[in-house]
């Protein structure tokens, strides 16, 4: 599955194009707030993992692992987080923004040391912000809040200049793709807040 391929002009593996499929199936999913959209995370985090570590990005290889795990968890939280019903859409309040940044940046100092201790990346800094910047965003998008199109829009910008960094055009054109996705996600999910505000 690593054999190289031609495809739209990029040169990219079987296993990166069957990742890029699945991860664009997760967003479209999770705009809607379609519980299913944790299975296809599931798969495609287990496909991206294989594809990272041959990228040698460490962070986001083992992120993958997390994010099956989280996975797991979010979809329990999307149908019985809230005393066993469906979570609402909900936004963070001022000690919750603080909270969530404290601890991106609390991730990123342990996970950019981490990788520049004990592994050969070449970009431990970036990779270790973005990894930390993807978990908060998944719990962000476990439980429901707004907050998290926020956090995957700065995150999916940064990854684009990665991805080229690293060769992956393809993941780097999806995750240009996921931009655009995070603002309809945001304006969607900003919607239904609202109205349920109300």
């Amino acid at each position: 599955m690593n054999e190289s391929l031609v495809f739209a002009g990029f040169t990219t593996t079987p296993l990166e194009l069957i990742s890029f499929a699945l991860a664009m199936v997760t967003v479209l999913l999770n705009i809607r707030q379609n519980h299913w959209a944790w299975l296809f995370a599931i798969i495609s985090s287990a496909t991206y993992g294989a594809v990272f570590f041959d990228a040698r990005l460490y962070g986001d290889a083992g992120l993958q692992g997390v994010f099956i795990a989280t996975a797991a968890w979010g979809w329990y939280q999307w149908l019985r987080g809230a005393q066993g019903e469906q979570l609402a859409v909900t936004r963070l309040s001022g000690t919750g923004w603080a909270w969530s940044a404290l601890a991106w940046l609390a991730g990123y100092v342990l996970l950019a040391a981490f990788l520049k201790t004990y592994t050969n990346t070449d970009v431990p800094h970036i990779d270790g912000f973005l990894t930390a910047g993807s978990l908060l965003g998944t719990f962000l998008l476990a439980r429901k809040k707004v907050e998290n199109w926020h956090t995957w829009l700065v995150v999916d910008v940064l990854y684009v200049g990665l991805y080229i960094y690293k060769g992956l055009m393809l993941t780097a054109i999806l995750y240009a793709v996921f931009c655009v996705m995070a603002v309809a996600g945001l304006r969607a999910w900003s919607n239904v807040a609202l109205v349920e505000a109300r």
